[in-house]
């Protein structure tokens, strides 16, 4: 318990001392994204072959069983209504990110993960896979020797696995067939995305680009997007944007506390701010002890039995009627860090922090959003 509070204390002190003005400015390129420079999703269904004996059972497997047949028909060879019965053969999904404008020819990792009951991919290697985008257009082509880091191994009495055998990656084993067509540099306007929406930041980037400019080139149109228009005469849309990039701002945040009560953890913002309240936190144990004991007769003795006698001890702890008291007062206008130190003060476990510091926001005293995961 007190180990988990130093930690949250820890983390609360590193994030209020990275909170001054003068270190939290922040590059437009790190806080903003360019409207239309993204990366694209690609997804296909392909074949590895070459396994071991680890691929999957084609009985029980009949996607797989039908993809074989058909490409063996494709090159040629006729197995249809034969009894195939071949354990080096594995259906997978074939995955890759398309990034913001990859040139056609260029090369791509891609991920392969199986879909039947192979065992291990190790040794294998992926055939020909069409890679498709949202749109249903082929964007890559996929094929080459999977590298896996796990394995696999079992005998007759025992097993072991290491890592995740039945997913891999083929580096370098997708190439670029089609271009997205984005043409950046022919845009009049474009916008810059916030990756945290809010009003100030965006109002704070409009402002900063128009001054660094001499112009009124950029304009906050809302929390999530500022928009801007390149100066008559002046720049490409690409300089521009990579002169924007480097610009230096101070970030703004709502005052939030994020939760996760599965694991216990407690991020809060540094403004966060409480009204006056009086936090109490008592703790009743119960403490339980059975300490039987053996009732034996005399020695030698004609009458009697052997018993079990039982004895049973009951401790009760009540951690709120102790000297010290566990009641502490909170002044309106308190920090996080007096906060934090006064439930430390408590003794409060991070798991009671999340509930008193429900139960502060639903009394009104907490002026900052609760968010639970």
């Amino acid at each position: 318990m007190r180990f988990s509070a130093l930690l949250i204390a820890a983390v609360m002190a590193f994030t209020l001392g990275f909170a001054t003005p003068g270190q939290a400015a922040s590059r437009i390129k790190d806080i903003v994204d360019v409207e239309g420079v993204r990366e694209n999703m690609l997804i296909g269904y392909g074949l590895v072959v070459g396994l071991n004996g680890s691929g999957d059972k084609l009985n029980n497997s009949p996607f797989t069983k039908q993809s074989l047949t058909a490409m063996l028909e494709r090159l040629g060879i006729n197995v249809r209504d034969q009894n195939l019965n071949t354990g080096n053969v594995a259906a997978v999904m074939v995955t890759a990110t398309l990034p913001p404008f990859a040139n056609q020819g260029s090369r791509i990792d891609v991920n392969v993960s199986t879909m039947g009951d192979a065992k291990s991919l190790q040794g294998g290697t992926l055939l020909v896979t069409p890679l498709m985008a949202g749109d249903g257009e082929v964007y890559a082509v996929a094929q080459g020797p999977v590298a896996v880091s796990g394995f696999s191994a079992e005998g007759a009495a025992g097993s072991v696995t290491q890592n995740i055998p039945t997913a891999g990656r083929v580096p370098n084993g997708a190439i670029v067939e089609k271009e997205t067509g984005f043409a950046l540099a022919d845009l009049q306007t474009i916008r810059l995305s916030l990756r945290n929406p809010d009003f100030t930041t965006a109002r704070r980037i409009a402002a900063t680009i128009n001054q660094q400019y001499g112009a009124k080139i950029a304009e906050a149109e809302n929390n999530a997007s500022v928009r801007l228009t390149p100066p008559p005469g002046g720049k490409s849309m690409v300089d521009m944007i990579t002169d924007i990039e480097q610009f230096s701002i101070e970030a703004d945040q709502v005052a939030k506390i994020v939760i996760d009560e599965r694991s216990g953890v407690i991020v809060m913002g540094a403004d966060v701010k409480i009204s006056t309240v009086a936090v109490a936190q008592g703790n009743l144990t119960v403490r339980i002890t059975e300490t039987p004991q053996v009732s034996q007769p005399n020695p030698f003795s004609q009458q009697g039995t052997t018993t079990t006698v039982p004895r049973t001890n009951i401790e009760i702890t009540n951690a709120s009627s102790s000297s010290t008291g566990n009641v502490a007062v909170l002044p309106a206008g308190v920090t996080l860090q007096d906060l934090v130190g006064s439930l430390n003060a408590l003794g409060v476990s991070p798991r009671d922090v999340i509930t008193i510091l429900q139960a502060i926001k639903a009394a009104g005293a907490i002026q900052a959003e609760i968010e639970v995961l």
